[in-house]
C-alpha cells in the first residue's frame, strides 16, 4: 500500500463516520440532498446551501410536539 492509498481509504472512513453522526445528532445532509435529487429528479436545480439548511431548521422546529423540552 501506498501512503496515498492509505490517505484516501482513512478520509474515506473519516467522511463516512462524520456522515453518520450527522444523521444521528440531526444535521442536514446537503450533499444527499443534491446526489438524491440528481438521481430523481435530473434537470432540476437543487436549493443552494443556505436555502436548504434553512428550509431544515424551520422543519424541524416548525413541528409542535417534536421536542421533549
Amino acid at each position: 500500500m501506498t501512503t496515498k492509498t492509505i490517505v484516501a481509504e482513512a478520509r474515506e472512513r473519516v467522511e463516512r463516520v462524520a456522515s453518520v453522526v450527522r444523521r444521528i445528532i440531526g444535521v442536514p445532509d446537503y450533499d444527499r440532498y443534491v446526489a438524491h435529487l440528481q438521481a430523481n429528479y435530473p434537470g432540476t436545480t437543487p436549493m443552494c446551501r443556505a436555502e436548504f439548511e434553512q428550509q431544515r431548521i424551520s422543519e424541524k422546529y416548525s413541528r409542535p410536539g417534536g421536542r421533549c423540552c
